[in-house]
């Protein structure tokens, strides 16, 4: 995740990030944070997309590739709301925030652009869905899981 941005400004960077937060917290059925993370890291995990850090279009095309496999997966709520957990140093402390998304595209570069990196890791509301981007060496992935 990014590093260099302070957990306490976790609200301020979701904001730059296009994000509204929802007040209340997140629901109660989040699937634990440390299962989300291996998800995303674990030895075996498999990239859904795999878009090269070099390409020339690679964040518009990292873009595209999220945005369609969250899409396809019901990934967003009914107002366009999902789970986050914050793009900083120490977001897992913080845990699981609800946001909309108001701008609906773009995310991961919405991200970078604030942050420095387009990582993050976010599930669907009802808490069953994955969709992550993570930096693997030289490439950018996007990662699906589903929770039982």
């Amino acid at each position: 995740m990014t590093r260099g941005k302070a957990s306490h400004g976790w609200r301020q960077i979701l904001e730059q990030c296009g994000l509204r937060v929802v007040p209340g917290g997140a629901p109660l059925d989040a699937p634990p944070i440390n299962e989300a993370i291996y998800a995303v890291t674990g030895i075996e995990v498999q990239p859904t997309a795999v878009v090269p850090v070099a390409a020339s279009r690679a964040g518009d095309e990292l873009d595209e590739k999220w945005h369609q496999h969250a899409s396809a997966s019901s990934f967003y709520g009914n107002r366009g709301e999902f789970l986050i957990l914050p793009p900083v140093s120490g977001g897992s402390g913080i845990g699981w925030v609800e946001v909309i998304d108001p701008i609906g595209e773009h995310l991961p570069s919405r991200i970078a652009a604030v942050t420095g990196s387009p990582e993050f890791l976010a599930v669907s509301h009802d808490g069953r869905r994955l969709c992550a981007v993570s930096v693997e060496d030289d490439e950018y992935w996007v990662l699906l899981h589903k929770f039982s």
